[in-house]
């Protein structure tokens, strides 16, 4: 082992004893806490990382991961995912700081981000990070300038208007424009390396990465006729964090006929959702409740059975840990931390966040049991775009994580093994990608994609 992560780090949870025994606990401690005040927390199954980690070197054998620090910059993800050989994306300063900080060389990181400050692309420079994406002219010649020794990703843009957040608008040149771009680096004496793409976040069609590769593979020959050495090619991101679309057999189609084996040509991929969506669990604490009768009958009338809505309020809105109600229009559904009487009535109910306006709904029309103040709703896959993003109402605290991991887990880190348990249980270790171990008996034999033509 390289050393990032230490046993100290993180609760090792033996056999019979699950994360949700461990956050139960916790709960439990918390609100016994005399202090009076109870706050958000995560529990955080690095066990679960290491799975992740291991299904993708057997789904996707000939790509490279590297981790979008973005999407979760807790320490105890960093330092599990140096642990197992990782790469690092980062798309700011902070984030390149953070990552060396934990010892990570220089050589293991990419600076991402296509539109870069000009203070921050001379600390790349000074601080050995060579490898930097681009997309346009002004970022370009930004960094012939002040990091005239980069090797440049070029940043291809296509059509990603089925994703939920579509980055064409934003990112990436058109095919058109690559070789404008090519030339010009060239002629620049900066060295473009290879290429990147992005099919969108929560992209549905696992064909956009076929058609990525295939205009990648275009974008290639462009830069061999001007004399440029490419053997980069940079995936992107959008890989699910939990179930989702059968993507590594496209993906490993596309590679097998554009960039086959042997080739020459360094695969890689940033990932971020597939790493840590699933490995986080958020404990919510209820601080408010509201009844509201459905008929609003007279005061003589009311009764317990009469119709009625429940509001709860919670510590955190979806301007905090819940943001991906704004951004991914997702519904967050609540687990009840012990399971009702079979008799005890179930009312329609919303959650709230602690914002004193209109928006700050977490979710609605949900089905639940009487809750009360004091009371803990637990969130299930909360690891992507949540740590250090704590309600606006607590200041700059930020909520507390408790790391878990598995004895069994623990011992294939150090080894780099994949345990004999979880091999022989492979459909359910796959599950985030849905393509199973055997790759070689479910490629994708689709259409065959051609890249787009430049007009």
């Amino acid at each position: 082992m390289a050393g990032y992560l230490r046993e100290t780090d993180f609760v090792m949870v033996e056999e019979g004893f699950s994360t949700r025994d461990l956050l139960e606990e916790l709960t439990l401690g918390a609100s016994q806490a005399t202090t009076g005040e109870v706050t958000a927390f995560f529990v955080a199954d690095l066990g679960a990382v290491v799975r992740k980690h291991f299904c993708f070197l057997k789904c996707l054998p000939r790509v490279q991961p590297f981790y979008a620090v973005k999407c979760n910059s807790s320490l105890g993800v960093l330092k599990v995912l140096a642990e197992l050989g990782l790469g690092f994306s980062c798309a700011n300063k902070a984030e390149m700081e953070l990552v060396q900080c934990l010892g990570i060389p220089a050589s293991k990181i990419i600076y991402a981000n296509p539109c870069k400050q000009i203070a921050q692309i001379k600390y790349a420079a000074k601080h050995g990070v060579q490898l930097l994406s681009f997309d346009n002219d002004m970022e370009l010649a930004k960094v012939v300038k002040n990091h005239p020794s980069a090797k440049l990703l070029l940043c291809i843009a296509n059509d990603d208007s089925h994703s939920l957040s579509c980055l064409s608008l934003k990112f990436g040149a058109l095919l058109k424009s690559c070789r404008p771009l090519l030339q010009t680096a060239k002629e620049s004496h900066v060295e473009v390396v290879g290429v990147s793409f992005h099919v969108g976040s929560g992209c549905p069609d696992p064909r956009a990465y076929a058609q990525f590769i295939a205009d990648a593979r275009l974008v290639f020959e462009m830069g061999a006729e001007l004399g440029h050495r490419m053997h980069i090619l940079d995936l992107g991101g959008s890989f699910p964090g939990v179930e989702g679309a059968k993507i590594a057999s496209v993906i490993n189609s596309a590679l097998d006929l554009y960039f086959p084996e042997g080739c020459g040509v360094d695969i890689l991929a940033k990932l971020g959702r597939y790493y840590v969506t699933s490995a986080f669990t958020l404990a919510v604490s209820i601080i408010a409740k509201k009844e509201v009768l459905l008929d609003q009958p007279g005061r003589e009338e009311e009764t317990d059975s009469a119709p009625k809505t429940i509001t709860y309020h919670l510590d955190e809105g979806i301007y905090g840990i819940f943001n991906s109600v704004l951004f991914d229009n997702t519904c967050p559904t609540p687990v009840l931390q012990k399971k009702p009487p079979t008799e005890q009535p179930w009312y329609s109910s919303s959650l709230w966040g602690p914002a004193a306006d209109g928006c700050d709904c977490v979710a609605e029309g949900l089905w639940l049991p009487q809750l009360h103040v004091g009371d803990w709703l637990v969130f299930e896959n909360m690891g992507a775009y949540t740590v250090g993003m704590g309600s606006l109402f607590r200041g700059t605290q930020t909520c507390r994580i408790t790391y878990a991991m598995s004895r069994v887990a623990w011992k294939a880190l150090r080894e780099q093994l994949l345990p004999a348990e979880q091999d022989e249980d492979a459909e359910g270790v796959c599950k985030p990608l849905s393509c199973g171990w055997e790759i070689t008996d479910t490629l994708c034999v689709g259409p065959v994609f051609t890249p787009a033509s430049i007009m």
